[in-house]
């Protein structure tokens, strides 16, 4: 997702091209996203409230018999989304709440599907069933009934494994069928640990919980796997989908803040973060004691690092790329999870991006990775559905992959997928500037950030223009971004990590600003007038170690954080000169790492 070195044929845009405000909007955000990080370089935000987990919490404090104080909390919640304009959420909450259903024919079943991909679908279509099952608001007539497929373990990942077994117990039970195997039983009471939700999936520990709730003997592990979950009961009375994505947005961040010019000791503390929260065989998971790794948090992990010292990052830079490159499927594609499971092309464009940064030492698997996304592009331009509700998001971060081709000839590949991209991007931009999830849709924040990534590719500002004008609309007031969400796990059903939409903006208009042609500084530093703290230099390049971090101060913010980036300001080049040094060039001097050295193993 960083920015690639520009093509020697692409011309820089006249200033004239942007909106004036784009400067100070982007320090405002930068300022914002600082403000979010943490002394130890994680960058919090935690995952919102769902209907989806809410609603089974309250159902399982039902069946259960248990009266908690958190139980009106959570009623409280729901009775908010009674109403909702999502069919699902206003369903689920209803059902929960024991209230009249809504209007027959609510929820269009196969549309809501149609959000996965097609080799997840049995899986979703069960899972879908169990959580209505559990809300008395399952169709009459077996409607969403689920085929034989949707409950073998076969090639899954241990979370999908668990899910699978805790939705195959639910519907065993409501049809009177025999409870749960041993085998079954022993999986499904090794994810129950008081204190701690497994793998920080609130879904999965909610649906292990109504899965246990019939069997003889297990009410105790209930009961405390009902307390285990309301630690993390939110403000507003309801429950997340996940604890955080932490690690996964601070990755994200560390590329975005690059893009936007954050000082060199910043990029240095989420390194720092991200190489202590490295799993021993290279990979990331979304957050810190998570243990399922993911290709895309392991990509955009190895885009951070490139970014801030190749060299200081030498190792975990060589483990991240052994553990992508055993991912690879034979299609040259990419999978989320494990190696063998079907190739997605979200994910292959997410490890493209990372393979880049090594040059030729990873050539052929960059190219086989262009020929996967390649194929999978539609005739459209877009791909099939990914992690986000939005069609754009694989676009974009597909594009970037393209545009690190370091000879896109024109029957290339690499140029088809922008080629294509762009159009469809062009072709669908909404009267007030922005771009929606899906054609047709009202414009937002998240969605018009996508777009704007992959227009920098072209030579002329073109709907980039209007496009920015609209997304500095849904600043707020204290720099972020107002967006509806587009993240979704299990898919298809969404949730709300809010500094994302901060992330993936900050990303955009840092790729606007690096087209634009030389001129003095369009992104001003932070200084005390703006903050009342600290001075923020936006240079990216480092000159000497970076500095001892201090704790922050009791305000919470990025004292700290700042404070780092003073230390290591003296005698760096002015804030908006474009980066030169080694250590910030995509193909940087010193060789690349290579499977080579490290295993004598030919490729």
């Amino acid at each position: 997702m960083r920015i690639a070195a520009p093509a020697a044929c692409m011309p820089r845009w006249p200033h004239s091209a942007l909106p004036a405000e784009l400067a100070p909007a982007t320090a405002r955000l930068r300022s914002h996203l600082l403000d979010l990080i943490r002394p130890d370089g994680t960058l919090h935000s935690p995952c919102r409230s769902r209907v989806l987990e809410s609603a089974l919490l309250l159902a399982l404090l039902d069946r259960a018999r248990l009266e908690l104080p958190a139980r009106s909390r959570l009623a409280a919640y729901l009775s908010l989304h009674c109403n909702s304009p999502e069919p699902l959420d206003q369903l689920m909450a209803r059902a929960a709440l024991h209230h009249r259903p809504g209007p027959a024919g609510l929820l269009d079943v196969e549309q809501f599907l149609a959000r996965t991909p097609d080799f997840t679908g049995p899986r979703k279509r069960a899972l879908l069933h169990a959580v209505l099952t559990l809300l008395d608001a399952a169709p009459t007539a077996d409607e969403i009934a689920t085929a034989p497929e949707a409950s073998s373990l076969l090639g899954l990942h241990t979370w999908a494994r668990v899910q699978v077994t805790a939705v195959k117990a639910v519907l065993a039970h409501a049809r009177g069928h025999r409870l749960i195997d041993k085998g079954d039983l022993e999986l499904l009471r090794s994810t129950q640990r008081p204190g701690t939700v497994w793998e920080a999936n609130l879904l999965i520990h909610l649906s292990v919980l109504h899965a246990l709730l019939p069997v003889p003997g297990q009410y105790p592990v209930v009961v405390e796997g009902v307390k285990t979950a309301l630690q993390h009961q939110r403000p507003d009375g309801g429950m997340p989908f996940i604890c955080d994505e932490d690690t996964w947005v601070t990755a994200t961040a560390g590329v975005a803040l690059h893009a936007a010019g954050a000082a060199a000791s910043v990029m240095d503390l989420i390194a720092r973060r991200l190489v202590a929260l490295q799993h021993p065989a290279g990979g990331w998971s979304y957050t810190d004691g998570v243990q399922l790794p993911d290709v895309d948090c392991t990509s955009v992990a190895v885009e951070v690092l490139h970014l801030a010292d190749p060299d200081a990052y030498r190792a975990p830079l060589r483990r991240a790329l052994r553990a992508l490159h055993a991912l690879r499927g034979k299609d040259g594609g990419f999978p989320t999870y494990l190696t063998g499971a079907p190739s997605e092309a979200c994910m292959t464009a997410a490890a493209a991006n990372a393979l880049s940064t090594q040059g030729p030492a990873y050539h052929h698997e960059f190219e086989t990775a262009m020929s996967y996304l390649a194929s999978q592009q539609r005739p459209d331009g877009s791909f099939p559905p990914d992690w986000s509700s939005s069609r754009l998001h694989t676009v974009s971060r597909a594009v970037l992959a393209a545009s690190h081709h370091p000879r896109r000839g024109p029957d290339s590949p690499a140029q088809h997928i922008i080629r294509k991209a762009v159009r469809l991007v062009a072709d669908c931009q909404n009267a007030d500037g922005g771009w929606g999830q899906q054609d047709g849709d009202a414009s937002d924040a998240l969605s018009t950030a996508y777009a704007l990534t992959a227009l920098t590719t072209q030579n002329t500002p073109g709907p980039a223009t209007r496009g920015a004008a609209y997304l500095l609309t849904q600043q707020q007031s204290d720099g972020s971004i107002a967006s509806i969400p587009d993240s979704i796990g299990p898919r298809p059903f969404g949730f709300t990590v809010p500094a994302l939409a901060d992330v993936f903006t900050l990303l955009a208009l840092g790729h606007l600003t690096r087209r634009l042609e030389p001129a003095p500084c369009r992104i001003p530093p932070v200084t005390n007038a703006d903050k009342g703290q600290g001075v923020i230099r936006s240079s990216p390049a480092r000159h000497g170690p970076a500095q001892a971090v201090p704790e922050r101060g009791a305000r919470g913010g990025s004292e700290g954080t700042r404070s780092a980036v003073a230390n290591s300001a003296a005698g760096r080049r002015p804030p908006c000169s474009p980066p030169s040094g080694r250590r910030h060039a995509d193909r940087a001097a010193h060789p690349p790492v290579t499977f080579r050295q490290k295993t004598g193993m030919r490729r």
